[in-house]
């Protein structure tokens, strides 16, 4: 048998079946398994192979040992009642039994009968409308209730339950790859035989064959010990790469049943590994999983994942969910289809200009890794294609059939030949190929449903359009033509510019020439390419995937200018939110999506995040830039000054480069206010944690040092000498080593403040609503992991602590994840101050210094507990609350900003009236 039996075979099947039974008095004790028996052949179960009778289990609610009637594992328990009997009171025996069952064999439905009606549960569809009842007599015309028996499911893409189900899948596959890895079998190897037993484990399952076919051939031929499966698996895996009539007429009766795959599965040869009876078992309890749960997308991932040991311990934690992927092809291309097809839903014209249009898209991820992408863009677009089919028959239009009794590939106007994938590596390149096959399958079975047809899911057809390759050294037009019908998507490598290899800096400079300019991250070199891919084409679209540090500081002009100098334009983009999974143990990776079209006027479109984690919500927006603002085009280029005349210079704090004997922990400061002598050069020393976190930490500043003072103090002697002898033992390029001549010293510094000064650390958390800044006196020596600033009258502090300019380090500052980068040359030396009335200027230091007295109402509490967001002290929410207007009102907006994007704006004028001038 080649494939599922098609439904309308099935109803006949039923109809036979009623006629059978009908007339039976349904006894449970002598007719229940004869009845099931009957009942699962019609659906294409046969024998005994693929069912369990009279399974033995215990019941939950009792402890006591009971019968199971009958059981699929993994997809239906069936229970069976004398005619009459309660349906309910049978289904809840059937649940009691369901608990006493190993997971692997766990059931998603529950099949209840009385031999004259039957009631169905869906496990997996929660509360609500989960149970369907029928007569016997409605069997023929409610086969779509049972038809999972035959293979056909109904799928919530991307829920929880299919993710569930994925990461079990991928454990079973995880202990297969660690059993072959541990008995030496060749790696690459290894890698085709896992993709080829996937395909037979998930066809076991779906319809693709005979039920369990593949797990009747491992029972009846091969031997308990294992001996014999590698050789009887090579002769399996060998017949399904010929034709039927191309086979000897001897081979095994088993063998000859499984159909002609093609596909390129089976076509290479590989080597035979060598089993043993563990192993064996394995495999044999991977058959009792049901395979066709899973969702190709998110099991692709996982599956890439089970050849790192790390990896295999995380499964569950290395996938991408399908959300993130449809954040990406939605706004580029999905969206606008749905839309054109709900303004056709009464046009048969229209449907059927859209089915042609449909039949021109091609769609290249030149980083599919796995496939996901192309997984998810091929199930939604065969979807959407069902949809039309679905609507042109409510209308009466059946043009669209094929004149055949059958419904052939080359009916569809999406197949798999209109997708592609470019991956440096095989084995993800293998899964790719092998995840579009098993949704391509799903896909039909959905329309089989639907529509009571659809094209044969063998022989497979190769996929010739994914390349194993180097993306950026291979020619995009040598996998597709360019055109404007072409739409570009994937989500590159995260390699940020100074974690480049050598051969991937390579890589960058070929492809970006001489416009590289070494601050690139690794994923532009997919910007440049999906660009020059275009040039010989009137349009195109793409989208990536990228870390959000293309978006900020340095490396914007240097992506994006060259880009929209071409004509491009941001067609949509989602601002910082985070990737990776919620694991404890993992960090999370802050992304954008950018997405770009040519030529094209639909209105662009902002997606924003609350939090990293949050929803997104869409904004439409008239112009988006650079920096993911709905605003022109502008770049903020780094200066050695600062833009504004009202703005001093920054500078590092203090560097000590002591090797820890200049710098006083807690049993330091009290040995060195011991000593009268050294006590003198004690200082507070504030780092980026004793800022922020208010720690004690001391230093011993020697700038003044009496040599006298040295002599008498022995403290003073040891920890310069130590100091002295760390530095010597240096590299002798460094700038330590250098300093080796004056122990004494911090690494010298002429910006060091010699008035009150304002703190800035180098980083602020990006889940607080104003920077953490703070202002001393010279006696506090603020070290190098903060930047410092004369400000005698508080009025840079001011301007800081407002979140005027904390909108501007959040769009033109760097991140280190999520946390904001303050710089000197990007974000304080750019920061566009206007000119200021001298009456302004006061009320932002009367202001400014209202939330100092606010700080100073909680002494006790360090920054980060006064800017806690969700602790925060009234009155210091009021003081800078009143610190916002103030400054806002000074940057000269006619209505006083609320938002953080009205700031923008606002900046943004500003900077360009500071940079015109």
């Amino acid at each position: 048998m080649a494939k599922a039996l098609a439904l309308n075979e099935i109803r006949r099947r039923c109809a036979r079946f009623v006629v059978d039974w009908r007339d039976e008095p349904g006894d449970e004790r002598q007719q229940a398994q004869s009845f099931v028996r009957d009942l699962l052949r019609a659906f294409g179960i046969t024998g005994t192979k693929a069912a369990l009778y009279e399974k033995r289990a215990k019941r939950s609610s009792t402890g006591n040992q009971g019968y199971i009637d009958a059981l699929v594992p993994g997809l239906c328990l069936i229970e069976m009642k004398s005619t009459g009997k309660d349906l309910a009171v049978a289904e809840r025996q059937a649940l009691d039994y369901v608990d006493d069952l190993p997971d692997i064999e766990a059931p998603r439905w529950i099949i209840t009968s009385d031999f004259k009606s039957f009631r169905i549960l869906d496990l997996e569809a929660g509360d609500g409308a989960d149970t369907e009842v029928f007569m016997l007599e409605e069997l023929p015309k409610s086969v779509e209730a049972l038809a999972f028996l035959a293979g056909y499911q109904t799928r919530a893409f991307g829920d929880q339950k299919q993710e569930a189900a994925s990461i079990k899948a991928a454990n079973i596959m995880a202990d297969l790859y660690e059993a072959l890895s541990d008995s030496g079998y060749d790696d690459h190897d290894a890698s085709v035989f896992l993709v080829r037993v996937l395909f037979c484990l998930y066809a076991d399952d779906s319809g693709v064959w005979e039920r369990d076919l593949f797990y009747e051939f491992l029972e009846r031929r091969t031997a308990e010990d294992g001996t014999d499966l590698g050789p009887q698996l090579a002769f399996l895996f060998q017949a399904m790469n010929r034709a039927t009539d191309r086979r000897q007429k001897n081979i095994d009766e088993i063998i000859a049943r499984f159909p002609y795959v093609n596909g390129g599965i089976f076509a290479e040869p590989a080597a035979i590994p060598s089993f043993d009876s563990a192993m064996r078992r394995l495999l044999i309890r991977a058959c009792a999983f049901n395979w066709s749960n899973i969702s190709p997308a998110i099991f692709g991932s996982l599956f890439q994942a089970v050849k790192s040991a790390k990896a295999r311990r995380d499964l569950g934690e290395h996938y991408t969910t399908e959300s993130n992927i449809l954040k990406t092809i939605e706004p580029l291309f999905l969206d606008e289809f749905r839309d054109r097809f709900a303004a056709a839903t009464h046009d048969t014209k229209g449907l059927k200009r859209l089915r042609t249009e449909l039949s021109k898209l091609r769609i290249m991820d030149p980083a599919c890794g796995c496939g996901n992408f192309l997984v998810v863009a091929y199930r939604e677009l065969r979807k959407l294609d069902l949809a039309i089919l679905e609507r042109l028959q409510q209308l009466g239009d059946t043009s669209w059939q094929s004149p055949t009794a059958f419904f052939l590939k080359e009916d569809l106007p999406v197949t798999l030949d209109h997708l592609a994938g470019i991956e440096i590596e095989e084995w993800p390149a293998r899964i790719a190929s092998t995840a579009l096959h098993l949704v391509d399958h799903q896909a039909n079975q959905a329309m089989e449903l639907a529509l009571g047809m659809a094209p044969d899911p063998l022989p497979l057809d190769r996929i010739e359009t994914i390349r194993v390759a180097n993306a950026l050294r291979l020619d995009w037009a040598e996998v597709f033509r360019p055109s404007p019908q072409v739409v570009i998507v994937g989500n590159p490598p995260f390699i940020g510019q100074y974690t480049k290899q050598a051969d991937q800096t390579d890589d960058l400079k070929a492809v970006w020439g001489h416009q590289y300019d070494g601050y690139l991250d690794y994923v532009t070199g997919w910007y440049k390419k999906a660009v020059d891919y275009f040039q010989s084409s009137a349009g195109g679209r793409f989208a990536f995937v990228s870390t959000n540090s293309i978006t900020q500081g340095q490396p914007v002009p240097a992506l994006f200018r060259p880009i929209l100098e071409e004509g491009w334009r941001i067609r949509f983009a989602h601002r910082t939110f985070a990737w990776t999974s919620e694991a404890p143990d993992m960090a999370h990776v802050h992304c954008v999506i950018v997405g770009f079209d040519k030529h094209e006027k639909q209105p662009a479109a902002l997606y924003d995040y609350e939090t990293v984690t949050s929803a997104p919500t869409r904004k439409p927006a008239r112009s988006i830039s650079p920096y993911l603002l709905d605003a022109p085009t502008f770049y903020i280029q780094k200066r050695s000054k600062p833009l504004s005349p009202l703005l001093p210079v920054v500078a590092y704090g203090s560097k000590p480069a002591d090797g820890g004997h200049l710098l006083l922990d807690n049993a330091g400061y009290i040995a060195a206010t011991s000593d009268p002598i050294a006590r003198k050069y004690v200082r507070a020393f504030v780092g980026a944690s004793e800022l922020i976190r208010n720690t004690g930490r001391w230093c011993l500043w020697l700038e003044d040092l009496d040599p006298d003072d040295l002599a008498r103090s022995r403290f003073l002697r040891e920890r310069v000498e130590a100091c002295r002898a760390w530095r010597e033992a240096q590299t002798p390029t460094g700038d330590a080593y250098k300093l080796r001549v004056t122990p004494h010293l911090f690494r010298p510094n002429s910006k060091r403040p010699l008035v009150p000064y304002i703190c800035i650390p180098a980083h602020f958390s990006e889940t607080r609503h104003y920077a953490t800044v703070a202002h001393f006196g010279p006696e506090v020596i603020a070290g190098n992991a903060n930047f410092t600033a004369e400000d005698a009258t508080g009025y840079l502090f001011a301007l800081i602590s407002s979140s005027m300019f904390l909108a501007w380090q959040r769009v033109v500052g760097g991140r280190i994840k999520s946390d904001l980068r303050f710089s000197a040359t990007i974000v304080w030396n750019t920061f566009p101050v206007p000119e200021l009335s001298d009456v302004a200027h006061d009320a932002i230091i009367v202001a400014g210094q209202s939330v100092l007295d606010a700080r100073a109402l909680r002494p006790e509490r360090s920054l980060a507990q006064h800017y806690n967001k969700l602790a925060m002290d009234p009155r210091l929410i009021k003081a800078h609350d009143a610190l916002d207007r103030v400054v806002d009102k000074a940057f000269g907006p006619r209505q006083t900003p609320r938002t953080e994007e009205e700031r923008q704006e606002v900046l943004f004028k500003r900077y360009a009236e500071l940079t015109e001038a």
